[in-house]
This record gives structure tokens, C-alpha cells and sequence, in this order.
């Protein structure tokens, strides 16, 4: 099955729903995104990374990098293998000396650590087409280091505004509010609306 190289491009902390946030993971020389939910505290552990910042205390994914360090384990590959239910799943691959080994893992945490290893991020073809979007205006993504300034903060918006009732919109009109909310960089919403239109789509 075909890798997709994927990069982390934004984290994004939704501006309709409170202490919802998305990792944003681009497709490498291509238009692709990947968009995946994730807690508060992982945004932060992600952020942190990004940012270069040196906490006072190691943070538990860099105790665990520091672990891997010390044992010279190499964390050589993230890869997001499957999607079932809404959720991902995630491996690392890991080498001792001649040894590879596959560690199961939450996929926020393993982006934790691939940030940390400046490690490759890979998920496969079936997965980016089943749960991806595509981006028309590329422009639209703000830097992943700018954005995880604010996510270092863990940034909260006490709006809330709920979406149009998308069971009563046509296909047509999800795929307009669908760009329009990747236009205002509202990852956890597109998820939502993007999940709308796939199940419209297989029935």
C-alpha cells in the first residue's frame, strides 16, 4: 500500500467549540490535509516541540524521548496505519542497533515524538482519501510554528456558535460551508462538516 509523507503544517483550537483543537498534518509536495482532534494537553506537548521551548521539568513526551535517548533508541517513523471509527491509530517504528521494532500508539502522542526524534511522518493512501481535505487555497494554512505559539498557551474561545443544521443542507452547500470554515482555519469544524459529507456520499 502506498505512504503518504505527511508534515504537521498548524494546529488549530476551534473557534465554535471549547477546548476542541486539531493537529494539521500536509500532504509533502501536495495539496492534501489531514486534519485530526486531539486534547488540550497534547496540543501543548506538540506546541512546546515545535517552539523549541525548554520547560523547567521534562514534559512526559520528552522524559520518554530522553528515554530513548539514553537506551539509543532511534525513533526513525511515525505512521498513522489506520482509521476506523472516526479514530486514528498510529505506530513508531523504532531501531536498537540492528533491531526494528512497532510500538502502538496514540497518534497525538507519536506526533509528540516525531516533533521531538525530527522524525518522518507517513500515513497511506486509503486513509488521506477516506478522511483527508483538500486545500484550493494554500495560503489559507497558517504556519505550524506560528500557530503553536498560541497552542502553547492553550488558547480557549468562550464563543460558541453552532452549525446550520447540516442534516437539512444539500451536498452542494456542506462543500461551500466546508471551505469556507477551512478558510477561517476552524480544522475541528471541517471535521465534522467533512464526516457529514462522506456519509451522505456512501449511501
Amino acid at each position: 500500500m502506498k505512504k503518504v509523507e505527511l508534515e504537521i503544517v498548524a494546529l488549530s483550537h476551534s473557534i465554535t467549540q471549547t477546548h476542541s483543537y486539531a493537529v494539521v498534518l500536509g500532504e509533502v509536495d501536495g495539496m492534501r490535509r489531514l486534519p485530526i482532534v486531539i486534547g488540550g494537553f497534547e496540543a501543548q506537548a506538540i506546541a512546546v516541540a515545535l517552539e523549541r521551548m525548554q520547560p523547567s521539568r521534562p514534559l512526559t513526551h520528552d522524559l520518554f524521548a530522553n528515554f530513548m535517548e539514553t537506551f539509543s533508541i532511534e525513533l526513525t517513523e511515525v505512521i498513522i496505519y489506520k482509521l476506523e471509527e472516526g479514530v486514528f491509530f498510529a505506530k513508531l517504528i523504532c531501531r536498537n542497533s540492528d533491531i526494528i521494532t512497532e510500538i502502538d500508539s496514540r497518534t497525538s502522542d507519536a506526533l509528540a515524538l516525531a516533533v521531538r526524534a525530527n522524525c518522518r511522518i507517513y500515513t497511506y493512501e486509503n486513509i488521506i482519501d477516506a478522511a483527508g481535505l483538500y486545500l484550493e487555497n494554500e495560503e489559507s494554512v497558517e504556519p505550524a510554528a506560528n500557530e503553536a505559539a498560541k497552542a502553547a498557551d492553550v488558547p480557549v474561545s468562550n464563543k460558541s456558535k453552532t452549525d446550520p443544521d447540516m442534516k437539512n443542507m444539500s451536498l452542494d452547500e456542506l462543500n461551500k460551508l466546508l471551505q469556507t470554515v477551512l478558510e477561517q482555519e476552524d480544522y475541528v469544524r471541517a471535521i465534522h462538516i467533512r464526516d457529514e459529507i462522506n456519509s451522505r456520499r456512501k449511501k
